[in-house]
């Protein structure tokens, strides 16, 4: 009967049974450690650095540009010139974002087009106060705490929908030298406990900003990107991000912004129509009654914050003292 080549030989099945590179009586297959040495590494699945290819500093200058836009947009709706600083962004898990969370707040759910997903606006209720009261003219004053069951009212409402809309547009603008994104408003809740963008243990993307109206209120202004929306696109943020395509189009954007809030401060202006010497003993025996020799002015002088800026005469006008510009004034 011929020898059944199918089956191995003693030597094969040594071969594949030892290695040349072991010893018998070793121990290194029973002790992972005697084999791996100092090769071995603790390694936690849940706390995993799930980051890695998202470039934050990237997400951190679309932080940026739209700060600067959303501080625009609040100025023209306000009328108030707010200050706004952004932390760095930051991930952690759904449910660890939702601890520092208190109810009630304007939690709203947005979709952004070109993204998958669900993405969150967190706005503080201080805030929302804040904005209403300057939205009214008057001068941005918060509120330290709602009851935790208080609805916003319909005003109230508006004023968020209000600015929705301008983060909405600043979120845009912030996006639109990396890709076209539209904002779909979804719905809004008080409560976070009720809004559910990913699961607890998923990680967020937290974008930070504190927001300040008329130098009194301050709250915070949170955009909240789920891990998984940015994660598509995490090769083009995993390149460079420029601050901007065209440098000159920033260089405009703060130009206005300087120009909105330089046009909003507040000048004394003062006509000088002549002056007196006086002695301290002459001031002390001023009485009512007391005739005094004004030195006057061939013309007015005008001082804007005590700064001589123009000559001007003197008359009236629709029934009111007024001063007409002559010539500026040379700087002394």
């Amino acid at each position: 009967m011929a020898e059944d080549s199918s089956r191995l030989s003693e030597e094969e099945l040594n071969a594949l049974t030892f290695d040349e590179g072991f010893e018998e009586d070793s121990g290194s297959l029973l002790d992972p450690e005697a084999a791996l040495g100092s090769a071995v590494r603790p390694h936690n699945l849940v706390t995993e650095d799930t980051t890695i290819g998202i470039n934050l500093a990237a997400v951190d200058m679309i932080t940026e540009r739209f700060t600067r836009h959303l501080r625009l947009g609040l100025m023209e709706v306000l009328r108030t010139s707010p200050r706004i600083t952004a932390d760095r962004v930051k991930t952690l898990p759904f449910s660890e974002f939702l601890e520092d969370l208190k109810a009630p707040l304007s939690v709203n759910t947005v979709r952004l087009s070109g993204l998958r997903g669900t993405s969150m606006v967190v706005i503080d209720p201080n805030v929302v106060f804040a904005s209403l009261d300057n939205f009214f003219g008057g001068f941005g004053r918060g509120i330290d705490g709602l009851p935790p069951g208080r609805m916003f009212t319909p005003t109230e409402t508006r004023i968020i929908n209000i600015m929705l809309e301008v983060i909405f547009a600043s979120i845009h603008e912030a996006w639109s030298p990396i890709m076209e994104i539209n904002c779909e408003h979804i719905g809004s809740e008080i409560n976070p406990a009720f809004v559910q963008i990913v699961d607890e243990n998923d990680l967020v993307i937290v974008c930070h900003l504190e927001v300040e109206l008329s130098g009194k209120e301050r709250g915070a202004v949170d955009i909240v990107y789920p891990f998984a929306t940015l994660k598509p696109i995490r090769d083009i943020l995993r390149g460079r991000v420029q601050d901007s395509e065209d440098p000159s189009v920033d260089h405009d954007v703060w130009a206005r912004e300087l120009a909105g809030a330089a046009s909003d401060a507040e000048l004394e202006h003062r006509v000088i129509l002549g002056e007196i010497d006086l002695t301290l003993g002459d001031f002390n025996n001023m009485q009512p009654g007391d005739i005094l020799d004004l030195k006057k002015y061939d013309t007015a002088r005008v001082l804007v914050d005590d700064i001589p800026l123009f000559d001007a005469d003197v008359g009236t006008a629709n029934g009111y003292v007024a001063a007409r510009l002559l010539k500026a004034v040379e700087p002394e």
